[in-house]
């Protein structure tokens, strides 16, 4: 698990060097910041470049995809710097991940890394950019102290100047800029000389997002709308099944359709590669292929996969690796009065991105030029220079604006198909899209999950002890396969730990492959463990004759943060105030290094076995709160997806065949459907931590707590379905 505070760690010159008091800034000038496509007149180190009228550039590091990082991050460093946000560019992510990449994934990949996920993207860059900034200020006065041949401490700044207070001068950034001056300026800079929370004026402060004008006015970007010159069109036939290969392909009558160029058969599919893609979409329907029946996924049915899951989560004498551990649970249990045995279970999840899978690649020699809404530049550029035979330094990702991707467009599948294809046309650029079709079949679906959890009480009817065992696939083996054998997998195991006062705690989990590739989903897996943990905190409150708010605050009394989530979210709710035929639920969750709270007021139909939401409040402390509005959306957003994940979605596999195909029948939330919602931020000094996913795992425990509240009855699979309540009532 990484810590809420990220330490910035790089070995080279052209980095950050972090020790537990100092930070050393290396400059980097002119050359660098143009090859992040500026030209500016003053460059004090990689991240910033200001100009003669006064605007400063900021490079965001991180892919946009809804959640507000290209606003976020340069108004981190834009407050150290002491800009005028109002004269603030923000530039597109560069390529160099040594420099820009996210110091929060160095224990996982041994480097910084131009990565998008599991909400580290604040949290990550936090320090990191406020020392950019602070530095570009240092810099900018020590420039301006020679100037006016003035101590360096009698400077200080306002928003876009440099003042000298005792003799009443000003000098705007640009005016610093265009200075004519031969000196090489350094400053190193410390985390002891940020600025105290108390002295922002813009962090935590909503300024307004950056990326939102141009995605109401349509001039957004997104990968699907590449255009390139000579830019040919391509999709792909796939199997029903994953891992099949082409056997045999009549493709007469596909090529016979206008417009087609080539048809290319690969190794997962048969590519169709033409000059539209009505073209190519047309030639794919005229396929005829047979595909080989050798995948292990032809033997999967999630139903029957489940039960196995089951039956390994019962079996203590499987193999598990420990995710947590802190005392000693197994003794705790087998010395206990009672132990309550409690089983829970997750259905696959899809992704469902708007925007369907896309990429354009083009490959001229041993150059290769990829543009794609990814949530990993860097992961796209090794994958494409060791499959394309060339090196990093001749790779060029062109990150575009994500339509949707919640930890579907990180794994890089889709660019090494569409490189293939572009190998086929060397020279011309070739944007593959999957249709939506495609796109579902070849998802990395949230894995199937079954949970058993072991309490230990003793005859007051406390826990002594609690025994958390996952079973599942993994998705870190799959997309770092070196790491296996030695790997815990936070995102299909993670999540079993928590805040509350337990002694004895451990969590295992048992990697359970079975032929299907799983994948990140947004929340990962505190979306599943946390609502095994937090219905069974309820269950424990009904036992112990105790309100599940007053016995999850006695289990915190060491966590002030956590306490005032559930306190603040109880207060929104009126969780004292008794509902006819509605009940209100409350959960809680340290996941994503936050705390947040939520609670849902639902009531239950004893005849159909629909839930239905009447309303949910969330409270959320994520730290310091850079954009307080943005907190709100995002974490409104997440609900959203935790709703749909608690009550409708699930993908159901027959035979290795997903059963659904698009939005028809696979069932997510129509707005129709959405209730209500209230989100209250709760900013403190702490250092920022995860918000786009926070919002997920504390959903559906509400929701299971509010119905057990009204029915008595515990429900233990997701998604909350009205077929599985009404079993639950008989």
């Amino acid at each position: 698990m990484i810590s809420s505070r990220i330490a910035v760690h790089a070995l080279t010159r052209r980095s950050f060097l972090i020790s537990a008091s100092a930070v050393n800034v290396v400059l980097l000038l002119g050359s660098d910041f143009a090859a992040a496509g500026q030209n500016a007149s003053f460059t004090p180190n990689a991240w910033v470049a200001i100009d003669e009228d006064d605007y400063v550039t900021i490079v965001a590091p991180a892919a946009e995809m809804g959640q507000g990082v290209r606003t976020a991050l340069p108004l981190i460093l834009a407050e150290e710097l002491d800009a005028d946000w109002s004269r603030v560019r923000v530039t597109e992510t560069p390529q160099d991940s040594e420099v820009f990449g996210n110091p929060a994934f160095t224990p996982l990949f041994g480097s910084p890394q131009l990565t998008t996920v599991s909400s580290l993207t604040v949290a990550g860059y936090y320090d990191k950019l406020r020392l950019a900034g602070a530095q570009a200020r240092k810099i900018l006065m020590t420039k301006t102290a020679g100037i006016w041949n003035v101590p360096l401490n009698e400077l200080s700044t306002a928003p876009g100047q440099v003042l000298h207070v005792k003799t009443g001068r000003t000098m705007s950034f640009g005016a610093i800029a265009k200075h004519p001056s031969a000196v090489g300026y350094v400053a190193d800079v410390t985390l002891g000389e940020l600025k105290k929370p108390s002295h922002f004026r813009l962090i935590g402060r909503d300024v307004g997002r950056v990326d939102v004008p141009s995605k109401v006015d349509g001039s957004a970007r997104y990968a699907i709308d590449t255009q390139q010159p000579g830019m040919l069109y391509a999709c792909v036939a796939f199997p029903e099944v994953q891992h099949e290969r082409p056997m045999s392909v009549d493709d007469s009558a596909a090529k016979g359709v206008p417009g087609v160029i080539k048809i290319v058969s690969l190794p997962v599919g048969v590519g169709i590669i033409a000059e539209n893609i009505e073209a190519a979409m047309l030639a794919k329907s005229h396929l005829k292929v047979e595909w080989s029946a050798t995948s292990k996924a032809r033997d999967y049915d999630s139903d029957l996969v489940l039960a196995d899951y089951q039956r390994l989560a019962r079996d203590r004498t499987q193999a598990a690796t420990t995710m947590f551990a802190a005392g000693n649970s197994a003794a705790a249990i087998e010395g206990s009065a009672s132990v309550l045995t409690a089983e829970f279970f997750s259905e696959h999840l899809a992704h469902m991105t708007m925007e369907p899978l896309n990429v354009t690649v083009k490959v001229d020699g041993d150059v290769i030029d990829i543009w794609s809404g990814t949530q990993g530049p860097t992961r796209l550029k090794m994958l494409a220079a060791q499959f394309g035979h060339t090196t990093p330094d001749k790779v060029n990702v062109h990150a575009q604006l994500l339509g949707g991707a919640f930890g579907r467009r990180l794994d890089g599948d889709d660019m090494l198909v569409a490189l293939m294809l572009a190998q086929s046309v060397p020279g011309r650029p070739v944007k593959m899209i999957w249709l939506r079709e495609d796109d579902i079949r070849n998802d990395k679906l949230r894995p199937l999950t079954a949970q058993r959890v072991e309490l230990g009480l003793n005859a007051e009817g406390d826990i002594l002890g609690w025994r958390h065992r996952i079973v599942n696939e993994s998705y870190l083996v799959r997309i770092l396969p070196p790491m296996e054998g030695e790997l815990r997998d936070e995102v299909s195991g993670g999540g079993g730990e928590f805040s509350y006062a337990i002694p004895n705690h451990s969590v295992e989990w048992v990697r359970a492959p079975r032929g299907v590739d799983v994948g990140a989903w947004r929340g990962i897996a505190a979306g599943f463990t946390k609502f095994a943990i937090e219905v069974l905190i309820d269950e424990v409150a009904v036992l112990r004759r105790m309100d599940p708010l007053a016995y999850r605050l006695s289990l915190l009394g060491e966590n002030p943060r956590a306490i005032a989530v559930l306190n603040r979210v109880a207060k929104m709710a009126r969780y004292d105030t008794g509902r006819k035929d509605r009940a209100v639920g409350i959960a809680y969750s340290d996941a994503l290094r936050s705390h947040t709270a939520a609670a849902a007021e639902v009531s239950v139909d004893p005849d159909t076995g629909k839930i239905v939401i009447h309303h949910l409040w969330a409270a959320i402390d994520a730290g310091i709160a850079v954009q307080p509005g943005n907190v709100v959306a995002q974490v409104t957003g997440a609900m959203v997806f935790g709703l749909g994940a608690a009550l409708k979605e699930q993908m159901a596999i027959k035979g290795g065949v997903m059963q659904a195909g698009n939005f028809h029948n696979y069932p997510v939330l129509r707005m129709s459907e959405i209730p209500p919602m209230e989100v209250s931020v709760i900013s403190t000094d702490n250092p920022p931590s995860g918000i786009a996913e926070a919002g997920v795992p504390i959903v559906a425990p509400a929701i299971a707590n509010a119905v057990a509240k009204l029915t008595g009855k515990r429900l233990r699979h997701l998604p909350m379905t009205p077929q599985r309540v009404r079993e639950a009532l008989q």
